[in-house]
């Protein structure tokens, strides 16, 4: 859906600088806009998730967590186990 807004530049600088940048890339200036948008909203997510990133790392180290490469053999041994073969790899 195709929604429409308007902006006002308030720094005339900005807006010309736009219009050439627009032009250089054979884009309209609503595309560099709606993409220059879109990274900022999710640069925001980005810092959003961070403390729960952080988190989640020092319960892994509290919890004595596991590299995924040493669960992920442990699974195919038992895997191995319980099928009847003998060297899994």
């Amino acid at each position: 859906m195709t929604r429409r807004m308007t902006v006002v530049f308030h720094n005339d600088e900005l807006y010309t600088d736009l219009k050439v940048a627009a032009v250089r890339r054979r884009r309209t200036a609503s595309e560099i806009i709606a993409e220059a948008v879109t990274e900022w909203l999710e640069s925001r997510e980005d810092a959003a998730l961070a403390p729960l990133i952080k988190a989640a790392r020092t319960e892994y180290k509290a919890k004595g967590g596991r590299p995924w490469v040493a669960v992920k053999q442990e699974m195919n041994r038992s895997i191995s186990k319980r099928n009847g073969k003998r060297n899994p790899r």
